[in-house]
């Protein structure tokens, strides 16, 4: 791989760290990194050499606990030239091996060149928060941050995989490994890749798992009250925060007006001395906005906080430029808020900011929990008219559903009632009522794309005998948390504008802490996030911490038709480009533009396949069509290149050890 390649990889990725640049060269071996600079600003640039130099690391995130594991290695012998967390990555791999990956608690993706042993380690944090694709194509082993890394290596071609298109309508993204695209995957959350001797292997170090506590297995014999558990979600949760405001740069947070991330802002506020800046989004569609509480909440903690508004026209002006960084089609527009928020952190001097993303999914508050724990209590008596009516109450937000009268309402959700020991119970209607959108799928793309189902490949081998809560939890963090929402709405609306998610509740100790939490403290009755809200009563006001969940969502079809309707969406939508795309039946979609053109009510149904049809149409512009290249890294740009001595020639690489990176760091 020469340098002129890897100059115009780290290009496509400048977004993700403009700071510096640096790359590493071992004959057809090269590394590359784009670093958004948070820890060490002076000595921090990579790549990262130990001390003979036969170790190279690249890296993208954040070892938070490096200040506790550095002594550790130094009293082992190791010698840093650095106070980098990159650094003490590389040692840990030398000291440890692929064990290290235990050790670390963070966020990230990064890679290894063992010069002796000429072999590359590819890491990846256990949930996911951190992107790392790779692709194999005629004996060279490619893989980058994004995918468009990969692409601009012009070794792989983009080729929308239809099986992984009908994924998106039905699940709201690829399943892991695969990505939207043909011959390019990912290593999937919890796993590394080791790539030696011509041969790649990807294995798991970690398993998401649930095993409920109960008084035999507490260390006392005796089962913890409320309280108790309370207290120790607080220590953890505090800790959690507080090791991810290690920075050599201002820490801000998101503030959305709901409980989750209303703590993590308490926290900051109440446990360190942090200086603490808010950011929120405010809309202008009422059904959607939430700024009341944002500021009742930035008022109550007394922060700086600054709001990005959000319009219909906003939302669909930006989108374009969401898919680009997204890289996958999408179900849903609030990404596109996610996107305007970044840049208005970004423009406020800001690198990084925490949030609070995981708490729904560990402790029990998205309202698809309480749904299936309805219906299998409306299982139980499937002819009575009053336990149904308890699912009314769950979706206020969706106004199609409370319109409904009661026997509609029955009758969609008594779609599988019966079917309890089902491994998808929780989901399934969820993911029959997206599959139903595959109805706009062309006959080609449907007769090409039919696939089996993977849920059962993906269950752990204990599935069968966690908790109701636990399987339903397994599967929204297996699926929805790592391959939508840490990506599409995470990880890559941050890194559009180079800003540095972090998340308390997906700490490591967090994980396992909620993971073995008997189901009444997550869910209680219909009290979603029970033992959370404990803490709320204690750090927030009661406005909000008594307020039941309400899902983040951004509007959809008014986004695109309105009275500035976009040009590219009659143009991307118009039948002409849908034959030619050859992905969607251009009659089908032609009646969903024309309903909504004509002002008639759009279901939840029609506005996700809006969402996903254009998204479609725009990955298939941006990316199979006219795919365009960055203007490549010059020497105005701060680029660190560092070069092997005695490096082997390209021709004595065997696969797996023709290799290239581009990674970006803080």
């Amino acid at each position: 791989m020469a340098e002129r390649d890897i100059r115009q990889m780290l290009a496509m990725i400048r977004h993700r760290g403009p700071d510096e640049f640096g790359i590493y060269l071992d004959g057809g071996v090269g590394l590359g990194s784009a670093r958004l600079s948070i820890i060490d600003l002076s000595t921090g640039q990579q790549p990262i050499g130990n001390e003979d130099g036969t170790l190279w690391v690249v890296f993208n995130g954040e070892i938070f606990n490096y200040v506790e594991l550095r002594p550790e290695l130094e009293a082992k012998g190791h010698k840093f030239a650095t106070t980098s967390d990159t650094e003490v990555l590389l040692h840990a791999y030398e000291e440890w091996g692929p064990k290290c990956m235990e050790r670390f608690n963070g966020q990230f993706a990064f890679a290894i060149w063992n010069t002796r042993e000429q072999s590359l380690f590819l890491g990846r944090d256990r949930l996911g928060v951190r992107p790392l694709f790779y692709a194999i194509k005629n004996g060279a082993l490619v893989f980058g941050s994004e995918i468009k890394a990969i692409l601009a290596s012009g070794r792989v071609n983009a080729d929308i995989e239809p099986s992984h298109l009908e994924q998106v309508f039905t699940y709201w993204c690829p399943v892991s490994p695969g990505t939207i695209f043909r011959d390019i995957v990912d290593v999937p959350p919890g796993h590394y890749l080791l790539a030696k001797d011509g041969k790649v292997s990807v294995k798991s170090y970690w398993e998401l798992a649930f095993s409920e506590e109960t008084a035999a297995s507490t260390s006392s014999g005796t089962t913890k009250d409320v309280e108790e558990y309370a207290e120790e979600l607080g220590e953890l949760l505090v800790d959690a925060a507080k090791i991810r405001l290690r920075a050599d740069v201002p820490v801000g947070a998101y503030l959305s007006g709901g409980l989750d991330s209303s703590i993590i802002a308490s926290i900051i506020r109440n446990f360190t001395s942090n200086r603490l800046d808010t950011f929120s989004i405010a809309f202008d569609d009422p059904n959607f906005d939430e700024s009341s509480f944002q500021k009742q909440m930035a008022k109550f903690l007394g922060t700086e906080h600054q709001v990005v508004r959000a319009t219909h026209e906003d939302i669909g002006k930006v989108f374009p430029q969401v898919i680009w960084h997204t890289e996958v089609p999408i179900v849903r527009t609030a990404p596109a808020p996610m996107f305007m928020l970044s840049k208005l952190v970004r423009d406020a001097g800001y690198k990084v900011v925490l949030t609070g993303e995981g708490a729904d999914e560990f402790l029990a508050g998205y309202d698809i929990f309480k749904e299936a724990k309805v219906r299998r209590f409306w299982s139980e008596q499937p002819e009575s008219k009053w336990r149904s009516m308890l699912l009314k109450r769950l979706y206020p937000d969706i106004s199609s559903l409370s319109r409904n009268n009661a026997s509609m309402l029955a009758a969609f959700f008594r779609e599988g009632l019966a079917e309890v020991e089902s491994p998808q119970y929780s989901h399934a209607l969820r993911w029959r009522n997206g599959r139903r959108n595959c109805r706009f799928l062309s006959e080609q793309v449907r007769q090409r794309g039919e696939s089996a189902n993977l849920i059962e490949g993906l269950l752990h081998s204990d599935f069968r005998g966690w908790t109701p809560l636990a399987r339903a939890q397994f599967l929204e963090i297996k699926i929805f948390l790592s391959q939508y929402l840490l990506s599409s709405q995470g990880d890559r609306m941050g890194m559009a504008n180079s800003i540095e998610g972090r998340f308390p509740f997906l700490d490591c100790r967090m994980v396992e802490f909620c993971n073995r939490l008997p189901a009444r403290m997550k869910l209680r009755g219909l009290t979603e996030k029970y033992l959370l809200k404990k803490l709320g009563k204690k750090w927030l006001p009661a406005e909000i911490w008594q307020r039941p969940k309400r899902p983040y969502r951004a509007p959809i079809h008014r986004s695109f038709f309105n009275e500035k309707t976009p040009e590219y969406v009659p143009e991307l939508l118009s039948a002409d480009e849908i034959r030619r795309s050859g992905y969607f039946k251009p009659e089908a979609v032609g009646q969903l533009v024309q309903k909504i053109r004509q002002g008639a009510a759009v279901s939840e149904s029609d506005d996700m396949a809006l969402a996903g049809i254009l998204s479609t149409q725009l990955v298939h512009h941006q990316f199979v069509q006219e795919f365009r290249l960055a203007p490549t890294l010059s020497d105005k740009d701060k680029v660190k290149v560092r070069r092997a001595r005695g490096g082997s020639s390209p021709e004595e690489l065997r696969m797996g050890q023709r290799l290239n990176l581009t990674s970006a760091n803080r």
